[in-house]
């Protein structure tokens, strides 16, 4: 093989991402201070490029532009060009992005955008086919040597307007937290949903876990059937196939068309470890055992795709890989031919073929098949005239049997670096997981990652790092990672009572509170006070296909001020929630998990302290139970924590049902005490 005959700055990086650009010709450099202060010195415009690993469109952008040696030439005689791994840098990606959208009216991966040798944006963009990007930025290097006041004057206006944006105002006056204020959130949000194939009137369509978590507890609780049946409608065509991959299990990033059938084939950890949770959620309100297969099956994948022997958990599957000729092709990895199902599962394949839809239905392109069901097992079963067992069993074996087909392919790349925020995700999912279907190996699984955070992830000052790849961290942790990590701990103790982890907790809140907190609205900003200014600082409050970490850690306040009983805490938590209200009527769905929180104050909300020998086996009952409004606290010893504090009697296992701090009797067992909660 014929070596590359460049190498640029980035062969000194750990990203898998920035590593795939090293031997570019164009000269690009890491984003760091040497790079930044470069561009100011020789008073040259920055090129930043960001994207990410399993990016399809990246690797074009790459294959047609960045191997160009002509292109190459425009852009580094005229640019300091900087290459960013967005996983690694959200800051960078957020800040960027966000003047991006401004710029164009849309945002996507690759993202482009030309800056000031101080870092201010003056143009940029996403996908760019070769001879619009040459021509893009030799004009734009063109207007700076010779006018390069237009420039100047641009990127000033943009810079008010970016700062604009993140202005919050706080309202004068709190407003009354009560039941009225979803009346005319959930009628408009009802107006965009798919009944016929689930998830929102549109394509592409991304699965959005905490949209769904939100309605399916907000049906639950007004006893809304109709809104019930639409969330598991969804989620049965999200694990139908498609998106969801029958044979190896996990779930791709997205489905490029309307009916979750064709993904685009990466696969995220991030979307992995929220679905596990929503479908074990999913498990405890139905007892429906395809959830619960689902969520081992989503298992399996993480620990043989997504898992170090460490504990800790890799951040992606790419979307591409080798397609047997020598080329890499998207999905490559996970279609079929008819030819293919036909040889490889001979008398079978007419069952396949109708569970799996290989018909016009089920077909792609060319003469691909992405496999897809459209009808539950029952339904199918009772079509082929076997049971829901043999019918079970017997596709379980021809998925083994396409496995060990598919294992012969060259699989798609993996981005190995470690992601903090992410990997708390999937201790979370672990944990919702353990307590769904009380497999005690999730549980272990999930202790084993928090373990492995604590000993690579944490600065000898107790502060979180952001990622970890070959033995080495070295970015400071963002807001995400706080808030994730302390979810999880707090996860954690509902899963397994060690105090441990609320102490955890809040050592790192101290943290968060000394480098994130912004004093006039309550709420976080992205980026700590430790780090270098960009040039602005955000405070992200909309959720999206990952929550705002800003919500994620108002319900972390709320849910330590229950369990500890520092009502402070909770106060905490609805400062931050009142700062947002004024933005969640316009579009609900980004705040779904600030609507979760707001739940909490306008419904009864619960917690639960459990005391005594037979406590843990008392907690199996209400872990399993469909109960997200409730906190769990337990102990078979004297505790002075919390809502736990006093409650042991000597003999006795004794189940307290509170509310704000104000308990009933105590009582001996499940049934009464669910009887205690409305």
């Amino acid at each position: 093989m014929k070596k590359p005959d460049h190498t640029n700055q980035l062969i000194n990086e750990s990203s898998p991402y920035l590593l795939q650009h090293a031997h570019n010709p164009v000269d690009w450099r890491p984003w760091n201070d040497k790079s930044l202060d470069e561009a100011k010195e020789k008073n040259q415009l920055l090129l930043i490029s960001v994207g990410y690993s399993a990016c399809h469109w990246c690797h074009v952008m790459e294959h047609e532009s960045f191997e160009d040696a002509e292109v190459a030439a425009i852009m580094n005689t005229n640019y300091i060009s900087v290459k960013v791994d967005r996983e690694e840098r959200p800051d960078v990606d957020q800040v960027y992005m966000n003047a991006v959208q401004a710029m164009t009216g849309m945002g996507g991966w690759p993202m482009n955008v030309v800056a000031l040798p101080d870092g201010r944006p003056v143009w940029g963009g996403t996908y760019f086919q070769k001879d619009q990007w040459k021509s893009a930025l030799t004009q734009i290097a063109h207007l700076y040597e010779n006018q390069p006041e237009k420039l100047l004057e641009y990127a000033e206006k943009l810079e008010e307007g970016l700062s604009q944006m993140q202005i919050i105002e706080i309202p004068e006056n709190k407003k009354k937290l009560e039941k009225s204020l979803f009346d005319g959130i959930i009628s408009k949000w009802k107006s965009v949903l798919d009944h016929k194939n689930g998830g929102y009137n549109r394509s592409p369509k991304f699965m959005m876990p905490s949209n769904y978590d939100f309605l399916l507890r907000f049906a639950h609780q007004e006893k809304d059937t109709e809104l019930s049946n639409y969330v598991q409608h969804t989620f049965d065509k999200i694990s139908w196939g498609g998106v969801y991959d029958p044979i190896d299990g996990g779930f791709s990033r997205y489905s490029v068309d309307e009916k979750w059938h064709v993904p685009h084939f990466e696969k995220m950890l991030y979307d992995n470890a929220q679905l596990v949770s929503s479908y074990a959620s999913l498990y405890k309100l139905t007892k429906n055992r395809w959830y619960a297969d689902v969520v081992e099956k989503t298992l399996e994948f993480v620990e043989t795709d997504l898992q170090h022997q460490s504990g800790a958990f890799y951040s992606a599957l790419d979307a591409d890989s080798d397609n047997g000729q020598g080329d890499s092709e998207e999905g490559a990895y996970y279609v079929w031919t008819k030819d293919e199902l036909m040889e490889i599962l001979e008398d079978d394949y007419e069952l396949f073929s109708e569970v799996y839809r290989i018909d016009a239905f089920g077909r792609w392109e060319k003469d691909y098949y992405v496999l897809i069901r459209t009808k539950s097992l029952e339904e199918l079963s009772a079509n082929l005239n076997l049971s829901k067992e043999e019918l079970s069993a017997k596709l379980k074996a021809l998925h083994e049997k396409l496995g060990s087909e598919r294992s012969k392919r060259a699989k798609p790349g993996l981005d190995d670096k470690s992601i903090t925020s992410w990997n708390a995700m999937m201790i979370s999912g672990y944990c919702h997981a353990f307590q769904a279907l009380q497999n005690e190996n999730y549980l272990v699984k999930a202790e084993a990652a928090m373990d492995f955070i604590w000993k690579n992830l944490i600065q000898p000052d107790g502060r979180l790092y952001h990622t970890y790849k070959n033995g080495k961290s070295s970015i400071n942790a963002y807001l995400e990672d706080y808030a994730f990590v302390i979810q999880s701990l707090l996860d954690l103790y509902e899963s397994s009572f060690k105090e441990y982890y609320l102490e955890k907790a809040q050592e790192l809140l101290e943290i968060l509170e000394h480098d994130f907190k912004d004093e006039k609205t309550g709420l976080f900003y992205f980026t700590s006070s430790m780090d270098r200014a960009l040039i602005n600082r955000i405070i992200d409050v909309q959720d999206n296909v990952i929550p705002a970490a800003n919500s994620v850690m108002a319900h972390n306040y709320y849910k330590l001020g229950k369990l500890t009983g520092n009502t402070k805490l909770v106060d905490r938590s609805e400062k931050m929630l009142q700062a947002v209200l004024p933005g969640i009527n316009d579009y609900a769905q980004s705040y779904s998990n600030w609507l979760l929180l707001l739940l909490n104050f306008t419904h009864p909300f619960y917690e639960v302290a459990i005391t005594g020998d037979n406590s843990e086996e008392l907690a199996k009952g209400f872990q399993e139970q469909y109960l997200p409004h409730k906190v769990l606290a337990g102990s078979k010893t004297e505790s002075d924590f919390g809502i736990l504090k006093d409650r042991l009697k000597s003999g006795d296992s004794l189940i307290y049902i509170c509310e704000h701090g104000n308990c009933q009797l105590p009582v001996h067992n499940l049934s009464e005490a669910l009887g205690q909660m409305n």
